[in-house]
């Protein structure tokens, strides 16, 4: 599959969306993610099962995985024409200096620190008064206002969920990128808390990627979706044509039959 095009891409909203290119060759024991693409839409589900390497993927545009330039193994990733990985030039922008926010499956809060204590972590630039308004603007944002004066070990794992996404989109980053993020949370409260995220992308222009073995949030965000299989990337466009499949087995497990002319479900 080919990079695609550079510069910036044209959102529904008529903002304009980075384009994040990508060319990983990752070898990580006799696995190997062998990626050319590029993501020109403002949100981008990577989707596929357990082990085919949306983990992976994540790290290694976050730059928490590296991989040294050889013939077997290198890695390439720019955001809007800048570089933020070359293993051929030695480049690698550490995590923090790429503006880049990773929430994994496992949320890793400091046990020791209050709520607002992990939101506000990452916004030493700020004074307290400006610190405070974005944690409080934060945890509104993702239903965890009442949270803010607890400790981690004494949240479910559905709010430290929701608290590891507040502490991710407190510095504002231009990329966002979320592993399995709403896991912990019901059907329910994973899209009202999916439509609250996608709203606050669209007005910071920040670009997310989702990764997912979930269809039905595939589905549900209406992105353009990233096929993964085997550490290569079999697809990618829209969620209703990539997806078709897994839409069809998704009402079939729900009772629906479609026939010719329909109307269909929205899902």
């Amino acid at each position: 599959m080919g990079a695609g095009k550079t510069g910036k891409a044209r959102t529904e909203a008529g903002a304009e969306a980075a384009v994040l290119e990508m060319a990983l060759h990752v070898r990580r024991g006799g696995f190997h993610l062998d990626i050319e693409c590029s993501f020109a839409s403002s949100w981008t589900v990577i989707f596929g099962p357990s082990g085919a390497g949306k983990s992976t993927l994540l790290r290694v545009l976050a730059g928490l995985e590296l991989a040294e330039s050889s013939r077997r193994q290198s890695v390439r990733v720019t955001l809007d024409g800048e570089t933020l990985t070359d293993s051929a030039g030695r480049i690698g922008l550490k995590p923090g200096h790429r503006k880049t926010s990773l929430v994994s499956q496992q949320p890793a809060l400091f046990p020791h620190l209050s709520v607002e204590a992990n939101v506000g972590y990452g916004l030493k630039a700020l004074d307290r008064p400006a610190r405070l308004r974005r944690v409080a603007e934060m945890l509104e944002l993702v239903d965890g206002s009442g949270l803010k004066d607890r400790r981690p070990a004494d949240l479910s794992g559905g709010e430290a969920q929701r608290i590891a996404l507040a502490r991710a989109l407190a510095p504002r980053p231009r990329l966002l990128l979320l592993d399995e993020p709403l896991s912990a949370l019901d059907g329910v409260a994973s899209d009202a808390l999916l439509l609250c995220l996608q709203g606050w992308a669209r007005e910071s222009r920040t670009q997310v990627v989702m990764a997912t073995h979930d269809a039905s949030d595939a589905l549900a965000s209406g992105a353009e979706v990233a096929l993964l299989h085997d550490g290569r990337m079999a697809a990618l466009g829209p969620a209703a044509e990539v997806l078709a499949a897994e839409r069809v087995r998704l009402l079939s497990r729900l009772g629906f039959v479609e026939k010719p002319g329909a109307p269909k479900p929205t899902i």
